[in-house]
């Protein structure tokens, strides 16, 4: 069987990204050509992710679309084996189930938080923030308010959060700080576009594991495993109704508002 990726380039705003997507339109993660960061939606479509993306800077066109080879279930290349094993937090792969846990835990952020769509959150993925080429991963706007969600990767390692600090198997990552800069600005942004009496709270969703020993004040952003994201925000208080989150992310969607 064969998959076709395509591969578009993005270059605004001072970015410099490559986007893949498959033949359905399913994103399947992109590729920033200025720092090298590689965000994949599912951790098994990664190598192909990157061989469509170095065959487009070799064939040096527009688009390009290009078949890649897959594997049926049950059927994996020994390093997607090893991946999804990891994963899934190592448990017996004979007991496996891999259509079900693809849709139980493969799901990528975006489409989790676009799955709140019908509980009336609205989310803007890839906000251009300012002229320097910064881009909030996603917006998300509801009935609990206003958030920047990030997410970081580290599979099969061990994250920690006490008080306003992240560790990563012991190294100190400035993931919270990076997410309070990030939600104040659009904060700012929002206020200077009219959105009066906002307040905007800065989300890393983890991929990895998480403990929480400290939790953080209600103003202050926060760490989430990926598995909790649409249970945390439905479990937040109503501080937005409808006609307000439609107003915000109207505005939200205005590009005019975030380039200044």
């Amino acid at each position: 069987m064969e998959d076709v990726l395509t591969v578009r380039r993005w270059r605004r705003y001072g970015a410099d990204r490559l986007y893949v997507t498959q033949e359905s339109g399913a994103r399947v993660g992109s590729v920033d050509l200025q720092s090298g960061e590689v965000v994949v939606d599912d951790p098994l479509l990664e190598s192909g992710l990157r061989r469509a993306a170095q065959a487009y800077l070799r064939a040096d066109v527009s688009e390009l679309a290009l078949s890649m080879p897959t594997t049926a279930n049950g059927d994996l290349h020994p390093v997607d084996e090893a991946a999804l094993q990891a994963w899934l937090g190592g448990e017996d792969w004979d007991a496996i189930d891999l259509a079900t846990r693809r849709g139980e835990r493969g799901s990528s952020v975006r489409t989790r938080l676009e799955r709140l769509g019908d509980e009336g959150w609205q989310v803007i993925h890839d906000v251009p923030l300012g002229r320097q080429g910064s881009l909030v991963e996603h917006l998300l706007i509801g009935p609990a308010g206003i958030f920047t969600v990030a997410e970081r990767r580290h599979p099969g390692q061990r994250v920690v959060v006490e008080g306003r600090t992240l560790e990563v198997d012991g190294r100190s990552m400035s993931y919270l700080r990076d997410a309070r800069l990030e939600a104040t600005r659009v904060q700012g942004a929002l206020l200077a576009a009219a959105c009066a009496a906002i307040t905007v709270r800065g989300v890393v969703v983890v991929h990895g594991d998480l403990e929480v020993r400290t939790v953080q004040p209600g103003h202050d952003a926060f760490a989430i495993a990926r598995q909790d994201v649409q249970a945390v925000f439905r479990a937040m208080p109503v501080r937005l109704d409808p006609a307000r989150i439609a107003a915000i992310a109207h505005v939200a969607r205005q590009r005019s508002t975030w380039s200044h």
